[in-house]
């Protein structure tokens, strides 16, 4: 199960909203979780 957040921060960088470090602060802000960082930008966190 993904975090509350999930789907609109993915939503949100695929349609170049928000940027890689934006959605790297939102791991941060515990918004979403690392795995899901990876899941949503292809990248280690």
């Amino acid at each position: 199960m993904h975090s509350k957040h999930f789907d609109k921060i993915k939503y949100y960088y695929e349609k170049k909203f928000w940027t890689e470090k934006m959605v790297r602060d939102a791991v941060v802000k515990e918004r979403i979780t690392a795995e899901e960082y990876t899941e949503i930008t292809g990248l280690e966190y």
